[in-house]
């Protein structure tokens, strides 16, 4: 039998570090930071708004999305030339990893997100209530009904 720190540590799990977390750890002193998955990337919340999300992923969902309306989109660009439109969200901005300025330009980023600035940042949609389905009670049975019924099943049987 193996010791037990041997043991131990075969049973722990590597934890595998997101690529992109050195950009959202300057925002983790935020009180109201939160950082949630969201289809395999990583989502960075601020008062409650969806300011960027981290994509780890194949392209194109390899970089950093910047969540903002489109009618922001031009007043980001000029300050940032290498964002575009994502080609598959287009209604956020994309900054993607084979981009020259990808470090400088995602940091830069990030401390706007820190700054609030306006241009980024979209409220999520209220959760919807769950539908609860009511219990429907079950009917009264006939009881003069249900006899004929059975007295036609045994018929059916001969």
């Amino acid at each position: 039998m193996r010791p037990a720190s041997e043991r131990s540590w075969s049973k722990a799990k590597a934890r595998r570090v997101h690529p992109y977390q050195w950009l959202w750890e300057s925002l983790e002193a935020e009180p109201s930071f939160v950082l949630r998955s969201m289809f395999g990337a990583k989502a960075a919340y601020l008062d409650g708004k969806l300011m960027l999300c981290f994509c780890a992923s194949e392209e194109p969902w390899r970089g950093v999305l910047v969540c903002t309306g489109r009618e922001r989109h031009a007043a980001l660009q000029a300050e940032f030339p290498v964002l575009m439109p994502h080609p598959v969200l287009p209604k956020w901005l994309y900054l993607p990893e084979t981009a020259d300025s990808f470090e400088g330009g995602a940091a830069k980023l990030v401390t706007l997100a820190r700054r609030r600035d306006p241009r980024l940042g979209v409220s999520p949609r209220p959760k919807k209530k769950p539908i609860t389905k009511k219990r429907l009670k079950p009917e009264p049975i006939d009881a003069s009904r249900a006899r004929a019924t059975a007295v036609s099943r045994n018929a059916a049987r001969r």
